[in-house]
């Protein structure tokens, strides 16, 4: 019997990444019922090459499902700098969850959390004896590493990815998974719209938890950094511990019964959705892939 094997896909990484690869040149796919479908047809290749490399016996997509999240509450400004959405990208964001589930993707959206969120509670469900693989361009989730959950963040172009499996999370970073969100609690994130500790970059933050091994540490030791550090925390200490509580992925999300699909391959039926929304790019995709087509129904 194989090993059960999970793949999660960040579905609102590789959407927007997907948009502006081809947005750039005003490539937007425009279809004969008027819907623009380039951010779809870059999803489904992203996902679909995935698939082929890493093999899952099960696939998800998780989904943002709109701005507001519990971090808003906590912090108003989380994600405020954010730009709002294209126009052409906005009626993707519906139709792509119909498509994928046409793929046999399972989608998981739930309301109040981030992706992220829902992809954390799926990894961490997942017995010691399941392999989770997940695909991401967002380094927030390599706080989810353990021995049975890697993570493959997507680099230019597709089938091309940076994996970092547990051990290659320590000889590269000399911190643990789940002291990462230490680090940037400490740097904060501009594109998350939280700021951290002021003056304390990204370099630094790493320093200081390897270190001190964590931000409680670190105050406990507070005597022993530069008199620059020790101003810089003591000024910042509130936002300090709100960064980390923003920059940890919550685990806990309450997800729907089914939360993943057995993956069998593209089902044959898929063609009529790709006709339908004229997914040109996805049609030629999967003409040069026939292992891809899996069930018949």
């Amino acid at each position: 019997m194989h090993q059960k094997h999970i793949l999660l896909i960040d579905g609102m990484a590789l959407l927007f990444r997907s948009f502006f690869a081809t947005a750039i040149s005003n490539q937007f796919m425009i279809n004969r019922h008027g819907n623009p479908t380039n951010a779809i047809q870059g999803f489904l290749r992203h996902s679909l090459t995935a698939i082929e490399q890493v093999q899952p016996t099960h696939v998800t997509v998780c989904w943002d499902m709109g701005q507001q999240t519990f971090r808003n509450e906590v912090y108003e400004q989380y994600k405020a700098n954010r730009q709002a959405a294209p126009v052409e990208l906005i009626p993707q964001f519906d139709l792509v969850k119909e498509i994928s589930a046409h793929f046999s993707f399972a989608n998981i959206g739930v309301s109040g959390y981030e992706a992220d969120d829902c992809i954390g509670t799926i990894a961490q469900m997942a017995d010691e004896e399941t392999k989770v693989s997940i695909v991401s361009g967002d380094k927030d989730l390599l706080q989810l590493i353990n021995d049975h959950v890697e993570i493959w963040l997507v680099k230019k172009g597709y089938g091309e990815y940076s994996r970092f499996t547990h051990s290659r999370f320590l000889d590269e970073y000399g911190i643990t998974p789940s002291q990462f969100i230490d680090v940037k609690g400490l740097m904060g994130d501009t594109s998350d719209g939280y700021p951290g500790v002021r003056g304390i970059g990204e370099k630094t933050a790493f320093k200081l938890i390897r270190d001190h091994h964590s931000i409680d540490g670190i105050i406990e030791n507070l005597h022993l950094l530069t008199p620059s550090q020790q101003k810089k925390i003591e000024a910042d200490l509130e936002m300090l511990h709100l960064s980390r509580k923003l920059a940890a992925i919550h685990c806990e999300v309450p997800l729907p019964e089914n939360i993943y699909n057995e993956w069998s391959g593209v089902p044959a039926a898929v063609n009529e959705i790709i006709d339908h929304h004229e997914l040109k790019t996805v049609r030629r995709f999967l003409g040069s892939y026939s292992s891809f087509m899996g069930s018949q129904t």
